[in-house]
């Protein structure tokens, strides 16, 4: 069985790519306490949305779909699971709202991992929730043309207990002797829990919500406020390279889990600027709501929808983006993109 042991740092994370993106991340870190206790009021809001990007997200990345209407009522609780795809959407809802409320309380361990997996089937029928696999199984890829192809074999069905005790334990101590840091320690964790892959199904839900998890114990609690899984459906490509790079070598402990950690502190890095400049536009007073609208557009290159705004500033009205935005068209500070449902906004370049 692989041994884990994450006592000393790999050679390959101690390079100035790493160092600076911890950096980077430690700062904002610093700034989430003030944000966290200044306003109340609007994190509360950015929390609410958060959830239900971050419910969405996890299991699209698993491809389970359904509508932004039903997602949005599940995640409130406003509606009662239809199918399959719901009761586990459901299911991500309530262990995501149970790590969101109880971190402080919920430490790694095996027989944790297990209860959070039984809820996480929680709507579902099967018999799948809260027990390992029973049998063997494989990490595989379709292709566009159809064909499977077998990227990994994770550990045996038989060794998947001692590997999930194993790993607890030797992540523990890592974080107990306090040498390394935990940003660090947990994608290291992450990599080594999907290497193991050890449910019949769920582990790359569980993967996020276990990071999710460690994170907001080590004291990151972005992830509550910015929806870190929506970021890594949008870079999972590059999510999925890092996982196939880390996983290769991994029985005989030569893999190479820069890339995995490297996205990993991309992606957190990437939430905390976001929660930096939402909270922030919110703090200045000296701006009105339509002038902060105007200020995500001056910031942002791409396209906006007017959700896209609303979700950004959720203690601006509706009906004030709507305004917003129909007076930067007539200024021609902005354009609109397509029709309906599908409107977009873009800046108009000087």
């Amino acid at each position: 069985m692989r041994n884990f042991d994450y006592s000393d740092l790999p050679s390959s994370l101690a390079c100035n790519e790493i160092m600076n993106l911890l950096a980077a991340v430690h700062e904002y870190k610093g700034k989430q306490e003030l944000f966290v206790e200044a306003r109340q009021d609007v994190l509360v809001t950015l929390l609410e949305i958060a959830r239900i990007q971050s419910t969405g997200a996890s299991n699209r990345i698993e491809g389970i779909n359904t509508s932004d209407e039903r997602l949005a009522a599940l995640v409130t609780m406003k509606t009662e699971p239809r199918n399959r795809s719901e009761e586990e959407i459901a299911g991500y809802r309530e262990v995501l709202a149970l790590i969101h409320e109880s971190y402080d309380h919920i430490p790694l361990r095996p027989n944790i991992i297990l209860q959070l997996h039984r809820d996480l089937y929680q709507f579902n029928p099967s018999m799948l929730g809260g027990k390992y696999k029973a049998a063997d199984n494989v990490i595989a890829e379709v292709s566009a043309d159809g064909r499977e192809r077998v990227r990994f074999k994770p550990l045996p069905a038989f060794e998947t207990p001692a590997a999930v005790e194993e790993l607890c334990a030797a992540f523990n101590r890592a974080l107990d002797e306090g040498k390394i840091d935990p940003l660090l320690l947990i994608p290291r964790f992450i990599l080594d829990f999907l290497c193991i892959h050890p449910f019949a199904d769920g582990n790359g839900r569980m993967s996020r919500l276990l990071c999710l998890l460690l994170l907001y114990r080590s004291g990151y609690l972005v992830g509550k406020y910015i929806s870190l899984e929506t970021i890594i459906e949008q870079t999972k490509e590059t999510y999925y390279e890092a996982l196939e790079i880390g996983s290769t070598g991994w029985y005989e402990g030569e893999n190479d889990c820069l890339p995995f950690v490297r996205h990993f502190l991309e992606v957190l890095l990437k939430a905390y600027r976001e929660f930096s400049f939402r909270v922030g536009l919110t703090f200045n007073r000296s701006l009105s709501k339509p002038d902060r609208v105007r200020t995500l557009f001056e910031s942002t290159l791409g396209q906006l929808s007017k959700k896209d705004i609303l979700d950004r500033f959720p203690d601006i009205s509706t009906s004030t983006v709507e305004a917003s935005l129909s007076s930067l068209l007539k200024e021609g500070f902005i354009t609109k993109i397509g029709a309906g449902k599908k409107t977009k906004y873009i800046k108009v370049s000087n």
